[in-house]
């Protein structure tokens, strides 16, 4: 035996099978069994297992840095993509090679065992820091269709998320001793995997969050005071520009693709969950804080058409998702609702605006087969405010108050009539004086 291991090349590994042909026919001999040749055995191929660890160990890390410079974050499942698939699968033959050995030497054999854990424990915090990496590469790309509703949050994304969880249950497997974590290399794995999700969490909501912003921006147009809002506002009462609605409607519809695409492309429902009631939370507080901002003024219909659509369809939405009423109707979403009954009932007056959001909203909701759906208190305030006989408090009844309506409606429209004949006189008395100064000259 050690004349034709001797002719060997230094880093073959094909005499391999040969020790384990031989230990495992001496280890169950209790006569041979830690004897004199079973020893010799042992140290002779002590160094050759030493050294193919170390050349393992290099080898792997090399290929992992190499790995993820090309990784093009291709969805392989739930293991992630290409290169992460390849590091577990190299990290678990390695170990499974190590321990059908069955190495005679308990102590060195721990060792062994103990070394490989270590190396798993650095390979995959490396494969996390190097997907976190690219995740914030990926969040950062930024043109103008990446604020817009147009936005689907990358496939590749959703695959760094996916290895990133899978990293948890690989860890389990790699870095314990029989299911126990002797030496904390899983704990460590487990904190780094936590934290990490809370940091991709946290980029993606921020990202979804700027999507939101740039189409409040452009409500903020409309705003008392503003330069374009007279403009913007003529357009719009003549019925020339878009209405509140379609803002409302295009940000609905991206908030239900990337809902969509986060439900088909990341494995972990409870992440899932987790990070719609973080996105959910965070958009309630970002509408609340822009009414906030306008607390002394009152919105502009296509303002108010706008929120009032975006804060009942996300509510609607997230219930579907599974989201608890608790967190759902929590007291910043109470305060903005009220803030938009408020301006609803303020807004009621202006007949003409109303029911074109309303034919706008109504076939929204046919096109899309969804309603809106809103909590009981909504439901039953807006119910009073709709059949209340008599709004003024004047103990008249619904008759009569149409009738005042109408009776100051027409009092209105003559004073604009006869605003506009006398606006006629003026025009045509200075066309006349205009005629005569041009024959004269």
């Amino acid at each position: 035996m050690d004349i034709i291991l001797s002719l060997q090349p230094a880093d073959s590994w094909e005499s391999f099978p040969l020790f384990q042909v031989l230990n495992n026919y001496l280890r169950f001999d209790e006569n041979l069994c830690h004897g004199r040749f079973h020893n010799h055995l042992r140290d002779t191929f002590a160094p050759q297992v030493i050294r193919y660890v170390d050349l393992m160990e290099s080898t792997i890390a090399h290929s992992l840095l190499k790995g993820y410079e090309k990784e093009k974050w291709d969805n392989k499942g739930s293991a992630g993509c290409v290169t992460s698939v390849e590091l577990f699968w190299k990290l678990n033959t390695l170990q499974n090679f190590i321990h059908d050995l069955h190495w005679p030497d308990e102590v060195f054999g721990n060792h062994l065992e103990q070394r490989l854990k270590l190396m798993a424990c650095d390979m995959i915090e490396t494969s996390i820091n190097q997907t976190m990496q690219a995740f914030q590469l990926w969040e950062r790309k930024g043109n103008r269709w990446t604020v817009s509703t147009d936005y689907i949050i990358p496939t590749e994304m959703c695959t760094m998320i996916n290895l990133v969880l899978e990293s948890r249950n690989q860890s389990l497997k790699l870095c314990t001793f029989n299911g126990h974590d002797t030496n904390q290399y899983h704990s460590k794995i487990d904190n780094l995997v936590d934290n990490t999700l809370n940091l991709m969490q946290n980029c993606l909501t921020n990202k979804l969050i700027s999507i939101l912003e740039n189409c409040i921006n452009k409500l903020s147009r409309y705003d008392e005071g503003s330069i374009l809002a007279p403009i913007l506002s003529l357009t719009y009462n003549k019925g020339v520009s878009s209405s509140g609605k379609d803002v409302g409607k295009s940000y609905i519809n991206f908030v239900r693709n990337s809902a969509e695409q986060l439900r088909q492309k990341v494995g972990d429902e409870l992440w899932v969950l987790s990070f719609f009631e973080s996105w959910y939370a965070a958009q309630i507080d970002l509408i609340n804080n822009w009414l906030l901002d306008r607390i002394d003024n009152s919105l502009h219909i296509f303002q108010l058409c706008a929120i009032a659509l975006i804060v009942r369809k996300i509510y609607s939405d997230f219930e579907l998702q599974g989201i608890e009423e608790d967190k759902l109707n929590n007291l910043t979403y109470k305060t903005v609702l009220q803030r938009i009954l408020m301006e609803e009932a303020t807004a009621s007056i202006s007949t003409n605006d109303i029911n074109r959001e309303s034919d706008e909203i109504e076939e929204f909701n046919q096109t899309t087969g969804a309603t809106t759906s809103a909590p009981a208190s909504e439901m039953n305030r807006s119910r009073k405010i709709s059949i209340n006989p008599d709004p003024l408090g004047h103990g008249v009844g619904g008759v009569n108050y149409v009738s005042r309506l109408q009776n100051a409606t027409s009092n209105v429209m003559g004073r604009i009539s006869g605003l506009g004949r006398g606006v006629g006189g003026i025009s045509g008395g200075i066309g006349g004086i205009a005629n005569k100064f041009l024959n004269n000259f």
